[in-house]
């Protein structure tokens, strides 16, 4: 059910507000007369609310500026006594939507729903994105993820997230779930790798056997993601047989559960990841075909950490001041000799490797200093690799493709690119990302070649 937050003052028109919400189906939250203090609200995890309404008055600049505090919450404000003046500064400030009263309920009742529909991406980007969910970095492939989540978040298609193992695919997921409308419903997750395959279509779609007796029918995790997102990982694991019955579940829009003749609607958006090539396996008849198009509307790529330069160092600090305080060793830092070990290391097992490595390290430490050797990683794994023999000329190649890259990508495609290049597409984006040239927007573009 849909949260919806009220902060109002006055008794009355609070409990009038909330008559209007609770006849309209939305869930009414009210702070309590001390929360109604900047600090208190400002300390509050609104995160499980669709919007917050407001008096007019709360949004004036005084004590309680509900829409400097609630800069990533949609703000509805409601004032007793309209002013042309206030509703135009209150909308120059970021807020939603500015009701005058005397209001019908509806009116009321859609504004919300506009909430709902229209979202801000602003929250799954940038600092909003990264307060709420720990996916730190600044580095190009990164930012290119954060726009990606910014735009596709929104809306309810199908999003495939592909990356190497531990690269941090969930949190993506949780990212895309949190900037959708569906927000404040559940997300529901399973990694289809731990499951068995006998026993997973039961997970997915629930059991209820038509001569199973009255309190034996078991929801299934699409059931309860209902209204919600559904996370698949690893969906490269998923057997054939229930890839079959996800399917119909997408096309169909309507559930059935094991055992089952009866169906009913449902209303999910699935989001997926895998760290395999699902188009390969699709060529080997391991996937479905028709399946990995419905996934595949989407895809987001998730960048090693070996590719993603300094961050290495910004996410060894968030984890390190994570750990440190839950062990009581607020202290802690890196030698510096740690950092150029972090650095050069590969990192084979990604974000995953790096948080291991990190809480052992501060378990282990005596000091406040944690040297290399307590990250116990193996340094002949080095990101920065030996030049080999003709070093020289491996220079020049790299210095003749970002110089070409730069020199034509305003006028050709990838797809073009590539080819004058003599690669694949993908090669052309792994270069990008390891040589820090990502692609610019441009209004002009080159006219594409006539296919024959």
């Amino acid at each position: 059910m849909t949260q919806v937050l009220i902060v109002e003052p006055d008794p009355s028109f609070r409990a009038h507000l909330r008559g209007i919400l609770e006849s309209n189906g939305f869930s009414v939250t009210e702070p309590t007369p001390a929360t109604l203090e900047s600090r208190s609200l400002e300390a509050m995890d609104l995160t499980p609310y669709a919007c917050l309404i407001a008096s007019a008055e709360c949004s004036a600049g005084g004590p309680l500026d509900v829409l400097a505090l609630c800069h990533h919450v949609p703000v509805i404000l409601v004032a007793r006594r309209p002013d042309v003046r206030q509703a135009v500064a209150a909308m120059k400030r970021g807020a939603s939507d500015y009701l005058a009263a005397p209001f019908e309920p509806d009116e009321l009742a859609a504004a919300v729903e506009r909430c709902l529909t229209e979202r801000r991406p602003a929250r799954s980007v940038g600092t909003g994105l990264r307060r709420d969910f720990p996916i730190v970095g600044d580095s190009a492939g990164m930012q290119a993820l954060y726009e990606q989540i910014g735009k596709v978040g929104p809306t309810d298609s199908p999003v495939l997230i592909r990356g190497e193992s531990g690269t941090g695919k969930e949190l993506v997921a949780r990212a895309l779930h949190a900037a959708s409308r569906r927000a404040a419903a559940p997300m529901i997750s399973l990694n289809c790798a731990t499951v068995p395959p006998r026993i997973i279509e039961t997970e997915l779609f629930g059991y209820s056997p038509s001569d199973a007796p009255p309190g034996a029918a078991r929801r299934g995790l699409l059931e309860a993601a209902h209204g919600g997102t559904l996370f698949l990982d690893e969906i490269a694991e998923l057997g054939l047989e229930a890839q079959a019955r996800l399917l119909r579940v997408l096309q169909a829009g309507e559930l059935r559960r094991f055992g089952s003749t009866e169906t009913f609607p449902i209303d999910v958006r699935l989001i997926t990841a895998t760290h395999r090539d699902l188009g390969r396996m699709v060529e080997n008849g391991q996937f479905r075909k028709d399946l990995y198009y419905r996934l595949d509307v989407v895809t987001l790529e998730v960048p090693p950490l070996r590719d993603r330069g300094d961050d290495v160092l910004k996410l060894a600090d968030h984890i390190l001041e994570r750990v440190a305080e839950k062990l009581g060793k607020q202290r802690l830092r890196f030698s510096e000799a740690s950092r150029s070990t972090m650095l050069d290391y590969r990192w084979p097992g990604n974000v995953r490797e790096l948080e291991n490595a990190v809480e052992r390290a501060a378990i282990l430490c005596d000091g406040e200093v944690i040297e290399p050797a307590l990250l116990a990683v193996d340094t002949r794994e080095r990101r920065r690799e030996e030049a080999p023999v003709g070093g020289a000329e491996q220079t020049s190649l790299e210095d003749y493709f970002v110089s070409f890259v730069l020199a034509h990508q305003d006028s050709l495609t990838e797809t073009e690119l590539a080819e004058k290049l003599g690669i694949s597409r993908k090669s052309l984006w792994e270069r990008r990302q390891r040589l820090n040239i990502p692609r610019k927007r441009t209004r002009q573009r080159g006219p594409r070649r006539e296919r024959t």
